[in-house]
């Protein structure tokens, strides 16, 4: 899965465009403020993202995890990782959207499966994982023809079309246009009853600065998480990001 990482990561192209914050004078000044504050003027509009990253998954009982990602807009993703099971047993795999199709596989030790799936419905939630993740790259964002909604005085949503899903991304902002939450309706089976739309959600715990883009650093997520105050039961994936490269 590394070298389809990497050949996916080489087809993409460096960014034509830059980042210029006078064609968006005609957006709400909410969506304004989020934009200037995620993107500097004269930055380079990339369409692809590299991130490293290292954290915890629940896998049964939480399990230490290092991976390698890479999102391509309107080509795919695959984030590649191993997970230690117990601390000690290595679980190692990938979730990747190529050609239109999703795809699992995760073995243990490397050898034996213990997730192998793909179809329709796979397809559809990493088509909604990808939608939600469009946060690394907030040049995708950052079209002056973008709708957007106001919702109230810190919270903004656009539709985000991605392989014929379009999915309603709502972003909380602090008074600095900072991203604190993200929320939206994703394509899933969490409690493993049948597959269907559920809300889907992230804190953005800190953020940084890389190549003229300020985003979330270290966050969490999961299923059905309602606001700030997550808890355990409903988050499965913690994460801080080691490295940020765009193209």
């Amino acid at each position: 899965m590394k070298s389809a990482l990497n050949r996916l990561w080489e087809s993409t192209a460096s960014a034509p465009q830059v980042f210029d914050p006078r064609r968006l004078t005609h957006l709400p000044d909410l969506v304004q403020r989020y934009l200037n504050h995620s993107i500097t003027p004269g930055t380079p509009l990339a369409s692809a993202v590299h991130l490293r990253m290292h954290g915890q998954i629940k896998l049964n009982a939480w399990s230490p995890f290092q991976a390698e990602q890479v999102i391509a807009w309107n080509q795919g993703m695959i984030w590649s990782a191993t997970a230690w099971m117990k601390g000690l047993l290595p679980v190692r795999g990938a979730d990747s959207l190529i050609n239109g199709c999703g795809d699992l596989r995760w073995k243990l030790l490397g050898l034996i499966p213990v997730m192998t799936a793909k179809g329709t419905d796979i397809t559809r939630s990493i088509i909604g994982r990808m939608q939600g993740e469009s946060i690394w790259l907030p040049s995708v964002l950052a079209n002056p023809d973008r709708p957007w909604t106001v919702i109230n005085d810190s919270q903004i949503q656009t539709p985000v079309y991605l392989f014929g899903e379009t999915t309603p991304l709502q972003l909380t902002l602090d008074d600095r246009g900072r991203l604190q939450f993200l929320d939206f309706q994703r394509w899933g089976n969490p409690d493993e009853s049948h597959y269907r739309y559920c809300r889907f959600a992230g804190i953005m715990h800190d953020e940084e600065m890389v190549a003229g883009y300020r985003i979330p650093s270290r966050f969490s997520v999961g299923w059905g998480i309602e606001d700030l105050e997550m808890t355990d039961e409903q988050s499965f994936f913690r994460a801080t990001l080691d490295s940020i490269t765009y193209r």
